[in-house]
C-alpha cells in the first residue's frame, strides 16, 4: 500500500474514547497502512467527553471558520488535531459548539439517543468532506467506520458526485454489531433531501433506524468489510445480496493481511 492515500472516517478511535470494536479497528487500520508506507488521514468527531489538554487538540484556524449548512441553517466549523503518540499518525477532529460541546457522545445519562443526532451525522459527514477538500488531499480510498459515519458515501456519491477531487475515490464501509435501538429523528431524510439529494437515493431514510442508515451507506459504498463476527441478520442479508466485493469477518490477529489483499485485490482494480 505505499504511497496510497487513505482516508478513515470513523465514529469513534483510540485512544481518544474507550476501546471497541469499532474505535479499536478504526486505530488498528490506520496504523497498519501507515507502517506500510501508505498516506493517510483519519477523521472522528470531537466530542465533549474527549480531554483536550491531555491528548493535546489544538485548533487548525486554517482549515476553521467556515459554515455548514444543516436544513438551511448556518453551523461553524471547527477543525482540531492531535497526533497518537509514538505512531506519527495525525487524527482531524470536526466540532461544533452546538453539536459536540456536551460531555457525551451518542447518547444522554439515561441512555437516550440525542435527538439532533441526526443532523450531527450530516455535520460530520460534510466537514470530513468539506475540510478534505481544503487539504486538496485526493484519497484513493475512503473507509468509512461506525454509523454516525455512515451518511458520508451518500454525499459522496450524490451532493458532492461533481466534486474532482473524488473522481477516482472507491468507498469502503465496515458494518458492525454496534448500532443502537429505535430510530433517529425522522426529518432526517427531509434535511439529507435539502441538499438536493433525490429522494429516491434514501427512500429507505423515512424510517432511520441503524439497519436502514447502514443500508443506505452500503448501497452507496463501492465495497463492503463486515466488521463484526455477527451482523444483524437484516443487514448480513442485504450485504450479501450486495453485487458489492465483501470481506467477511476477520480477528484483530488475522486482519492486516486480509485487509491489504482486499483494497489492492477488489478496491482499487
Amino acid at each position: 500500500m505505499k504511497d496510497k492515500r487513505i482516508l478513515y472516517v470513523s465514529s469513534e478511535v483510540v485512544p481518544y474514547l474507550p476501546e471497541t470494536e469499532i474505535s479499536s479497528m478504526s486505530f488498528e487500520n490506520p496504523r497498519m497502512i501507515n507502517q506500510q508506507g501508505g498516506q493517510i488521514r483519519i477523521f472522528m468527531p470531537r466530542f465533549g467527553n474527549i480531554n483536550e489538554r491531555r491528548h493535546q487538540l489544538h485548533e487548525v484556524i486554517r482549515l476553521s471558520g467556515i459554515n455548514l449548512v444543516i436544513n438551511d441553517l448556518d453551523m461553524p466549523l471547527i477543525i482540531k488535531v492531535a497526533s497518537i503518540p509514538k505512531e506519527r499518525i495525525q487524527v482531524y477532529f470536526i466540532d461544533n459548539d452546538d453539536y459536540f460541546k456536551r460531555k457525551a457522545t451518542l447518547t444522554d445519562e439515561e441512555g437516550k439517543l440525542f435527538s439532533d443526532n441526526d443532523e450531527r451525522a450530516i455535520f460530520f459527514a460534510k466537514g470530513v468532506i468539506e475540510t478534505v477538500k481544503k487539504l486538496n488531499w485526493s484519497p484513493d480510498i475512503i473507509h468509512v467506520h461506525g454509523w454516525l459515519a455512515s451518511l458520508l458515501p451518500v454525499y459522496l456519491k450524490q451532493f458532492y458526485k461533481d466534486e474532482p477531487l473524488f473522481n477516482e475515490s472507491k468507498i469502503v464501509t465496515s458494518v458492525y454489531e454496534s448500532g443502537f435501538e429505535g430510530s433517529l429523528n425522522k426529518d432526517l431524510i427531509n434535511k439529507v433531501k435539502f441538499d438536493k439529494v433525490e429522494e429516491k437515493k434514501i427512500a429507505l431514510l423515512k424510517d432511520p433506524t441503524y439497519a436502514n442508515l447502514m443500508k443506505v451507506a452500503i448501497d452507496n459504498s463501492d465495497a463492503l468489510i463486515k466488521g463484526s463476527y455477527e451482523l444483524p441478520k437484516e443487514i448480513n442479508e442485504y450485504i450479501d445480496a450486495s453485487d458489492k466485493p465483501v470481506l467477511d469477518f476477520k480477528e484483530k490477529d488475522e486482519f492486516a493481511e486480509a485487509y491489504t489483499n482486499f483494497y489492492n485485490t477488489s478496491v482499487l482494480e
